[in-house]
């Protein structure tokens, strides 16, 4: 950007700013009025912390999620485990059922509940076939209880799904609703069945919402209240699955983000006194935050865009960043003012000098965040939509009501000691560096390049990561019944693969079905670093069980028949015998089949491999010619990691490219730009480098650190470049015009800076782990890029500047 046409726009600024302080209570008037409209509009924002959240609704994952939910119901149970010394016992079982038949009385949006008390036992009597519950005949003496004891123990589908290895656990499964209530009477879900296709497993003809997180959080609600009644030292109870999950995040999320927003309060609000020793300095920037974050909030409710796990930091985080657009405007006046200026004259010579950097900087910031608005997981979309917008609505209300406030607000120079000592020791330390940088500068880039090859070899060794269940502490309760359930049970967490041959009684096929029972072996079996498999579930475990019954309880029939007549013969038996079971795992017209791999939670790096793995066999043991889908909320988790690694890489790049272009455009010079990258990249790899040398991932939240930290650090980087380039054409002097900039931009830049290293380290406030890595690695990011543009930027300029002098000589 060349001189005359930099004073263009500086001119601008002035006239704009003479035109806001002439017509200042217009402006507030308009401002107030605005934000109001908006604010009006804040009760309709909403939370979801849900796995399919994290995905677009028209992700390929999530459409093929609502299709196997459409057909099968919510894979996602809640888990209510039990233990005792063992669990038969008669006073045990006992207090079992009343807890079971309570659950299922009182627990809203519950679809089916499933434990000992009603579990499948499948025999045969005589020639017929009969289907019904485990304790249907309560067992009065010793000798019952052993009979009930034995069925239970020798029935290989209760293991690791009811009842644990040492019968000293048993668990309750709870299946919920598949589609919200909301706005449906009774009779009208009743009415629903009539609208099935009988040819295709899409459901209504009427498209219902799915359960809402609301919904599922009452859901569980209702449980704890129940499950806390029974709870003892001979009848302990715990509670997990994916439903628990999800409410256990929303609790955490909804006391994090109180938490954080006045935390940022509190912090901003004593940086900005310290700096400004104004209660003025402290009330104008946060006013000006405050309504920002109001308006952005508002934004998010019109669209209908909800809170989830990664856009719960959206409050305290435009609060942070909101504020330095503010500290430098005001920093300039109140400097200006100090001199013995008056108040117009101040607000005009303010908005002149900083009016073009800020409005830089803002977009900047807003660029580097914007480019998460194209990634596949919907919350990073969401992240970079709203807080790309949320920063410009607060460069919007810092031009103009700013401005106008201080128009209205009676001020005047500070006459003290002790102000004018702070600033000669701020002015010290401002000369201190900007001569240490500029005369040593060989020292400066020789150690910023060691510092920098330390960060590559650290950046090497990080691994990916993306694990929510872990990012809850082990003290919680979920995580430590979820511990809990992985060892006793063999996990609470699922994989759905659905088989579609394709032809209306494909499953009567021997080879389909004898391909599932050589599949749950081979599944069982699958092992890879932390992942492991505790159990699988399909309609194999019914053919097998009915086999059996009509050939005279042996066991030796425990198989799947040869025969394809025998195949449809016994699906039939079994629809006649009163169990709706087999719903569960087929649909109507036996084309369909769903295999269920239940399995304890593990790191989502691992689930998207465990997907293609799975595919692979099953058309190996299938054929090709039947049609594999892998879903559920475990693969759904694969999916978003993978999308992230993606989206990020690609939003990574995104940024660099658009914030080079803009800073060679803010520099008028291709090279100048290109070199004040520089500081801004540096932070960025060591950030990285201490994730590889600390072990800490890169997971959803980590991952975000780059395109945000380069959106942020670039900020400082403009306004010393800004001002260098600006003082240098004065001075002709490089050192010169290093301490200028220092004297004048330099505190705002400090105060920034710790400003925003403070809004980040208040994540690591939080009790969820992930959030403490992203605050602490983000704000020592922003630390580094301080000292970047301290140290290395001044450095580099003397480096620059003294190679086109000698250029110019020879």
């Amino acid at each position: 950007m060349d001189i005359e046409l930099r004073q263009k726009i500086e001119d601008g600024f002035e006239h704009f700013a003479h035109l806001i302080y002439c017509n200042h209570w217009k402006v507030l008037f308009l401002v107030f009025i605005l934000v109001i409209g908006l604010a009006s509009q804040l009760s309709r924002l909403t939370m979801d912390t849900s796995t399919e959240g994290f995905l677009h609704a028209d992700d390929p994952a999530m459409t093929a999620y609502d299709r196997f939910r459409n057909q099968f119901g919510r894979d996602g149970v809640l888990v209510v485990a039990v233990t005792a010394a063992d669990v038969f016992d008669l006073e045990f079982l006992a207090r079992l059922k009343q807890l079971h038949e309570e659950l299922r009385d009182n627990v809203p949006y519950l679809d089916d509940i499933t434990s000992l008390i009603n579990a499948r036992n499948t025999r045969g009597e005589a020639s017929t076939l009969i289907v019904e519950d485990l304790l249907e005949q309560w067992p009065e003496d010793a000798h019952a209880l052993a009979a009930v004891k034995q069925r239970a123990i020798s029935n290989p589908l209760y293991r690791d799904l009811l009842l644990s290895g040492d019968t000293t656990t048993t668990v309750i499964v709870i299946k919920t609703d598949v589609y919200s209530s909301i706005g449906v009477e009774t009779e009208e879900v009743m009415d629903g069945f009539d609208d099935v296709f009988e040819g295709d497993m899409e459901v209504a003809s009427v498209e219902r919402e799915f359960i809402t997180d609301a919904e599922n959080n009452e859901l569980v609600d209702a449980v704890h209240r129940i499950a806390e009644r029974y709870n003892g030292p001979d009848f302990q109870v715990r509670i997990g699955g994916g439903p628990e999950v999800m409410y256990m995040l929303k609790q955490t999320m909804q006391t994090n983000m109180t938490r954080f927003i006045r935390l940022a309060l509190a912090t901003i609000a004593v940086a900005l006194f310290i700096m400004f020793r104004r209660i003025s300095g402290v009330v104008l920037p946060l006013l000006v935050v405050i309504l920002s974050l109001v308006s952005t909030l508002s934004v998010m409710a019109i669209a209908g865009i909800a809170f989830k796990l990664p856009t719960q930091i959206l409050p305290s985080f435009l609060m942070a960043v909101g504020v330095g657009a503010s500290v430098h405007v005001l920093a300039i006046f109140f400097s200006h003012l100090q001199q013995g200026n008056g108040k117009e004259e101040s607000i005009v010579y303010a908005m002149r000098h900083s009016g073009l950097a800020i409005v830089m900087t803002s977009l900047t910031t807003a660029a580097g965040l914007a480019s998460f608005a194209g990634a596949e997981v919907a919350p990073i979309s969401d992240l970079g939509i709203l807080a790309s917008s949320g920063v410009l609505i607060s460069l919007f209300f810092t031009i103009l009501l700013l401005p106008a406030l201080l128009s209205v607000i009676p001020l005047k120079a500070k006459r003290s000691v002790s102000a004018g000592r702070r600033h000669e020791r701020m002015d010290r330390m401002a000369i201190g560096i900007a001569n240490f940088a500029t005369s040593r500068y060989k020292l400066v880039l020789a150690l910023s390049s060691i510092i920098l090859v330390i960060g590559i070899l650290g950046a090497m060794q990080v691994r990916f990561s993306h694990e929510p269940y872990k990012w809850m502490p082990e003290s919680m309760s979920v995580r430590q019944a979820g511990d809990f359930l992985d060892q006793k049970m063999g996990g609470a967490s699922m994989v759905e693969v659905i088989v579609d041959t394709g032809k209306e009684n494909g499953l009567y096929n021997p080879k389909i079905i004898k391909g599932l029972e050589r599949l749950k072996h081979e599944v069982e079996q699958i092992k890879d670093g932390p992942l492991i498999i505790g159990k699988t579930l399909s309609v194999v475990d019914i053919i097998k069980e009915t086999n059996r019954a009509l050939n005279e309880n042996r066991q030796a029939f425990y198989t799947v028949p040869d025969n394809h007549a025998l195949i449809a013969q016994e699906f039939l038996l079994f629809e006649n015998s009163g169990s709706d079971d087999l719903e569960d795992f087929v649909d109507s017209q036996f084309s369909k089949a769903r295999f269920t791999i239940k399995m304890p939670w593990t790191d989502s790096i691992y689930l998207d491999r465990l997907s293609v793995d799975l595919e692979k066999r099953f058309h190996q043991q299938l054929g090709h010619d039947v049609e594999i889908t892998v879903t559920g909320i475990n693969a759904l988790l694969g999916r978003t990691m993978t999308a992230t690694i993606y989206s990020m890489t690609r939003s990574y790049v995104i940024a660099v490219v658009v914030i080079t272009l803009m800073m060679i455009l803010l520099m008028g010079d291709l090279r100048m730009g290109l070199i004040s990258m520089i500081p801004n990249l540096i932070p960025i790899i060591l950030t990285v480098g201490v994730m590889g040398w600390l072990d800490l991932p890169m997971d959803l939240f980590t991952i975000l650190i780059g395109s945000i930290a380069i959106g942020l650090a670039v900020d400082d980087t403009i306004h010393f470049m800004y001002n260098f380039r600006r003082y240098y054409g004065e001075t002709g002097d490089v050192a010169d015009a290093v301490r200028h900039t220092l004297l004048t931009s330099g505190r705002a830049m400090l105060v920034t800076s710790i400003v925003l290293c403070i809004g980040f380290c208040i994540y690591m406030f939080s009790i969820l782990t992930n959030l403490f890595n992203f605050g602490l690695l983000t704000g020592f990011s922003i630390a580094m890029a301080l000292l970047a543009d301290f140290f290395l930027a001044p450095a580099l300029m003397t480096l620059i500047y003294k190679l086109d002098a000698a250029a110019v000589k020879e």
